[in-house]
């Protein structure tokens, strides 16, 4: 099993986010603000790779933190052929109006190579609190 530079073309995962306040999940008097995020993997990579493992950071805007690992997403450990993509939707509850998840996919490319597809940070808020 080979690890490799994240910057090599052969392995490289591009990860979109989208985001949404879910007013209907949500209780701003009891400090509980529920949002989802959707998530699309675009394989640009020359080979197929299998998202193995998932690891997020998820701060408030207290700076409060928690890390979230485990296998795979939504129960799956999907594979992406090059030039494919696989979206997933989850969701997150802070105990803010505002906070900011950011972490890595462990992908595992058809070749055997170990690599990370980066979650570069995105914002989480309700609407009109952050200009």
């Amino acid at each position: 099993m080979n690890i490799i530079d994240k910057n090599q073309t052969r392995y490289h995962i591009n990860v979109e986010v989208k985001t949404r306040y879910l007013s209907e999940q949500s209780r701003p008097g009891e400090q509980r603000y529920a949002f989802a995020y959707t998530i699309t993997l675009h394989n640009k990579g020359e080979l197929s790779a299998q998202l193995i493992s998932r690891y997020w950071l998820i701060t408030d805007a207290d700076g409060g933190h928690q890390e979230v690992e485990g296998e795979g997403v939504v129960g799956e450990q999907p594979h992406i052929e090059p030039g494919r993509q696989f979206q997933y939707t989850s969701g997150v509850l802070l105990t803010t109006p505002v906070g900011v998840m950011e972490g890595h996919y462990v992908m595992q490319a058809k070749d055997g190579t170990i690599f990370n597809a980066e979650i570069t940070p995105f914002r989480l808020s309700i609407p009109n609190i952050v200009q």
